[in-house]
């Protein structure tokens, strides 16, 4: 079987889950405000759902946030059908 990270498995790219610590404005946001549903937790942390579509588009994701000083604290692949329900989304 070949690793997730195969992008000729997974054309399409996989969907990722990403908290980052704090409320982020808009400017440490910009490279994903598009493309992935945005979300504040419980814990007052930002919660970034979406499609990244391959390891090089996460090494960009996760460096933009590297220098911004943001500090990413978990990073899960979701299947491509899982949404984020909760109601605080910020688009």
């Amino acid at each position: 079987m070949a690793p997730m990270s195969d992008t000729t498995e997974h054309p399409d790219g996989c969907r990722y889950e990403i908290e980052l610590r704090g409320h982020l404005g808009r400017r440490a946001l910009r490279p994903v405000i598009d493309d992935f549903d945005i979300d504040t937790n419980d814990d007052g942390n930002t919660v970034l759902v979406g499609d990244v579509g391959d390891a090089s588009h996460l090494n960009g994701l996760l460096a933009h946030f590297t220098s911004m000083n943001v500090d990413v604290l978990a990073l899960n692949q979701i299947p491509q059908t899982t949404t984020h329900l909760n109601t605080n989304i910020r688009k």
